[in-house]
């Protein structure tokens, strides 16, 4: 089953008409997008998109032979004119199958937001699910393993990403293929970036897809470190690295610290920014975490672990520090980087860069930024990936 996406992007296109802001105006060649619209084997089409015609003469075929056109956003009719020749428009409800004379199948997937899902089965028996801007399947019905294709807003839904993750429904062999596009990111290479840390991929208007190839699937780093300074954006780019995945486990180094209210605020507004199924674990016991099986961490962060390490072989107090305690925390940093070898986990962790400001004035503070380069520098060398965050821009210098 071949699929040609004759546009990739949201409903209005990439650029956006008449919008100044930097993302569309970048957006030109191959990063210019039309509306999503997919033509299945030259015979089933979904959605429409203006021009649809001339799209798929730009990418060698024609509409001539299309037999069935289906809706998927909300509204009740074709969003354009309907080009001559091609049947009129239709959606199949909720949960109802359609079956073509093609040998295609058909079946209405129920979506928690207007709209609806379609998952097509070709006559060779490869399987694609397709979600319209802004939906994610509601309910899942037995999906019969994981799907070949998937074509999603992986942008604007990432939840929908986990959710299909958590059903058996997304595998480490399916396409992951991202549609709607819009101008909340950046095309090109920071595109390609996030969503390759979402296991998911963008392809320019006109790319046609053999269904059940899975080549160029982009592999998750299992390892990945994320460094920067203070309100740099490490956190939220540590979280957008796991967003479509389901059950992470939020690994919280600092504490709660009882009676710091504005500690207690940075809190809340780390919890509400995460996505309602992850849980949290307030530790710095991070060895046993990442030697056990279970779903990927997130760790939130390192530079605090540091602290708690120092406070526990004394390394603030110089005499506690030259009789034992350097040794102790070296020791610790090594049981640490060496769990990070050997995991198995998806790991993601943050950490700050604090050796390029001011020096420190008291000996314990250059203590304290000295060891925690050297901590960063051993977890990193333990990583597929390490990412600096700079004015919320990532910078990959590692992966």
């Amino acid at each position: 089953m071949d699929v040609t996406l004759l546009g990739t992007g949201a409903p209005a296109g990439l650029p956006r008409p008449d919008c100044p802001c930097a993302a569309c105006a970048v957006a030109q060649g191959e990063d210019a997008r039309g509306a999503t619209a997919l033509l299945v084997d030259g015979a089933l089409l979904l959605d429409l998109l203006p021009g649809a015609a001339f799209a798929a003469a730009r990418a060698g075929h024609s509409l001539a032979g299309v037999r069935q056109v289906l809706l998927s956003h909300p509204h009740d009719g074709p969003a354009v004119e309907v080009p001559a020749g091609l049947p009129q428009p239709g959606r199949v409800p909720d949960g109802r199958r359609l079956a073509l004379l093609t040998g295609h199948r058909v079946r209405a997937v129920a979506l928690d937001a207007p709209g609806t899902g379609y998952e097509v089965t070709g006559p060779d028996g490869q399987r694609l699910l397709y979600l319209p801007p802004g939906g994610a399947p509601a309910g899942l019905e037995d999906p019969a393993g994981p799907y070949d294709l998937v074509l999603a807003d992986v942008v604007g839904r990432p939840d929908a990403l986990a959710r299909l993750r958590a059903a058996g429904a997304v595998g480490p062999t399916t396409d992951v293929v991202a549609v709607h596009l819009d101008h909340g990111v950046p095309p090109g290479r920071e595109l390609a970036r996030r969503l390759a840390a979402a296991g998911a991929r963008a392809v320019p208007d006109g790319t046609t897809l053999v269904v059940g190839a899975y080549e160029d699937v982009p592999d998750v780093p299992r390892r990945t470190l994320v460094l920067g300074g203070a309100r740099s954006g490490k956190s939220v780019e540590a979280e957008r690295r796991l967003e479509s995945f389901p059950d992470v486990l939020y690994v919280a180094t600092g504490g709660s610290r009882g009676g710091d209210t504005e500690w207690g605020e940075r809190v809340r507004v780390h919890r509400e920014r995460r996505p309602g199924s992850w849980r949290t674990a307030e530790t710095c016991d991070l060895v046993p975490l990442l030697t056990a099986q279970g779903p990927p961490l997130l760790v939130d962060c390192l530079s605090l672990w540091l602290t708690d390490a120092m406070d526990e072989v004394g390394a603030w107090d110089d005499a506690q520090w030259a009789d034992g305690g350097e040794r102790a925390l070296r020791e610790r940093t090594r049981e640490l980087t060496e769990a990070v070898r050997g995991t198995r986990r998806t790991v993601v962790a943050v950490s700050n860069e604090v050796g390029s400001g001011i020096v420190p004035a008291t000996a314990s503070g250059r203590r304290y930024r000295d060891e925690l380069g050297r901590l960063n520098a051993a977890f990193a060398g333990e990583c597929e990936q390490v990412v600096l965050v700079v004015a919320g821009q990532a910078l990959v210098l590692r992966g």
